[in-house]
């Protein structure tokens, strides 16, 4: 480095000159870059050596941008301006003058914040570490770091920012944004919907900002990506699914350790779901106390030990002060239910169906029950059809499109052919069941079904008396619960999970445990915080791919409810 007066002439400023502009300004610009030394240097002249390193066009300056733009000014006021001394650096890299130029210019005056982080971004293209950048300026690497992440934002954003439009706040949630979606948030600010604040930063997540410090799980083994904020101490999941996946697998093993510690039950909340403490009392174990899992909308999961409903507890109370004074209380818990009132007439209607193709198909077994029937009368005997009421137009539909109900069908139009001769000729095959006519107490139309009888072989005697027990068999009735399981119906032969069964299911547990039947547990475990629709969904999929699955609602005998 050495001193040298060099004239104006051949003095231009650097481009690796932080505050350089694109191109050169006018005349008026100069004196406003120069304003506040112009009277100094008019007076004094240069006071400090302008920076400067020879190039093929003279010498290119890295520092004295304002100076050397004072001196300009003068020049043209008085025709003329003498040399300037310069230090003169040479044999020096593009990288150590960017570094020059930015320490001279924040000694010298308050760099532009954006300027300062663009500068550090070139630093680093020109081969400088971080770790240099960082000793060199006086800050700690993970400023760099912050800096460096600012630097990488579209210049669009960093505009913005400069001119005050965008907050700092919001200009560090951009850096943990692709650059996909900085140009999604753009297009957003231009039609003035961008999201700002924390609704930034669910739009950057997914509308779900989830922290890493909420994870029951391992971070190391979570295959998921994860966002570092550079501006404070928390890291966020990229992707809320993700991070629901394995928190929902370690719920599971929460509940698992748990039931396995002989908490009598363990209930996982439906996420975002509020565990309503006010409402239960603190039991212990022996106490029949249970365990209640709440996972929140933001990830964390709190563990409620030890809890029963109030009224759970005053009949505790009541049953204990009863015992004392030697009086004998003899009350039924009745367990919860996952199945609802309509789910069981669904339930009751198909079975029924199921079971009453088992009737036509073994004859001598319904000639059997015929006989008990008549013996013993039971359910419909008296005898009548079975309505067969649904709760609702929606399981109507359901039970009449099924393929039981069709060949049921397709039998009594065969049974009624069979009888016809004993009824009116103006009966038409829309007539409730041939045998309903035994209800009226009809003697003539008895005489004239028993003459037909008479005239039929012993083969079709006994397909209608098979028909007879059929329709006359009560649905959700312990003798059809009987015959399912003795005749070994298999309901899935002659029925399809529909969306009305899918719709009718309301408790998430059942719902959970079906998946883990048809898709093992882990997928189950996946799942156990989600709310009921995302499990149903998740259940018809399954279900979907597997054509032999039938729930245990539906099975001879039933099993899970």
């Amino acid at each position: 480095m050495q001193t040298q007066a060099i004239p104006l002439s051949n003095l231009h400023v650097s481009p690796l000159n932080m505050r350089a502009e694109k191109k050169p300004p006018s005349v008026k610009r100069m004196a406003e870059i120069a304003a506040n030394i112009l009277p100094t240097v008019r007076e004094k002249g240069i006071l400090t050596d302008l920076i400067v390193r020879p190039n093929n066009d003279g010498f290119e300056i890295l520092a004295g941008r304002r100076r050397y733009y004072a001196a300009k000014v003068i020049e043209k006021e008085r025709g003329v301006f003498p040399p300037v001394n310069c230090e003169v650096w040479e044999n020096i890299t593009d990288a150590d003058a960017r570094e020059i130029s930015l320490i001279e210019n924040v000694a010298r005056e308050d760099a532009d914040e954006i300027t300062c982080y663009e500068t550090f971004s070139a630093l680093i293209r020109e081969g400088r570490a971080v770790a240099e950048i960082a000793r060199t300026f006086g800050k700690t690497e993970r400023q760099v770091t912050q800096c460096l992440a600012v630097a990488n934002l579209l210049p669009r954003i960093r505009d913005l920012y400069r001119s005050e439009e965008l907050d700092a706040g919001d200009l560090q949630l951009l850096t943990m944004a692709t650059k996909t979606q900085q140009r999604d948030w753009l297009g957003l600010w231009n039609d003035n919907d961008a999201p700002t604040g924390q609704s930034l930063k669910g739009w950057l997540f997914g509308g779900a900002a989830i922290q890493t410090k909420v994870a029951l799980f391992d971070l190391e083994q979570f295959s998921g990506k994860i966002v570092g904020d550079l501006f404070s101490e928390d890291g966020f999941f990229g992707s809320a699914d993700e991070f629901w996946t394995a928190q929902d697998e370690a719920i599971a093993a929460k509940r698992d350790a748990y039931l396995a510690a002989k908490w009598s039950e363990v209930v996982v909340l439906e996420r975002g779901s509020h565990f309503p403490q006010w409402d239960f009392v603190k039991a212990g174990k022996k106490q029949g106390g249970r365990v209640y899992i709440e996972p929140t909308h933001t990830g964390e999961v709190r563990f409620h030990e030890g809890y029963v409903s109030q009224g759970e507890a005053a009949k505790a109370k009541k049953k204990a002060k009863a015992g004392e004074a030697g009086e004998c209380e003899n009350e039924a818990e009745v367990a919860h239910s996952p199945i609802t009132k309509t789910m069981q007439n669904y339930l009751d209607l198909h079975r029924h169906a199921a079971v009453r193709l088992a009737v036509l198909e073994q004859p001598a077994a319904a000639l059997r029950l015929l006989i008990a029937h008549a013996v013993a009368a039971s359910g419909n005997w008296t005898v009548k059809p079975d309505p067969r009421r649904a709760d609702t137009e929606a399981v109507q539909g359901s039970v009449a499109a099924s393929e039981a109900q069709a060949l049921f069908e397709a039998e009594a139009k065969k049974v009624r052919k069979l009888l016809a001769p004993a009824f009116d000729a103006d009966a038409g095959e829309d007539e409730n069941l041939a045998v309903a006519g035994l209800a009226h107490g009809d003697g003539d139309l008895t005489v004239r079904v028993f003459q037909r009888l008479l005239k039929l072989k012993d083969a079709d005697v006994a397909r209608i008396a098979a028909f007879v027990m059929a329709e006359t068999l009560a649905a959700g009735s312990a003798v059809t619960e009987f015959m399912g399981t003795h005749t070994k119906v298999n309901a899935r032969a002659h029925w399809t999970p529909d969306t009305v069964f899918f719709d009718l299911l309301r408790d998430r547990a059942a719902v959970n445990g079906m998946i883990a039947e048809l898709s093992g547990k882990k997928a189950a475990d996946r799942l156990i915080s989600a709310k009921l629709k995302d499990q149903r969904a998740a259940l018809v999929t399954a279900a979907g791919g597997d054509a032999a699955w039938c729930p245990g609602w539906m099975r001879f005998p039933a099993v899970g409810v």
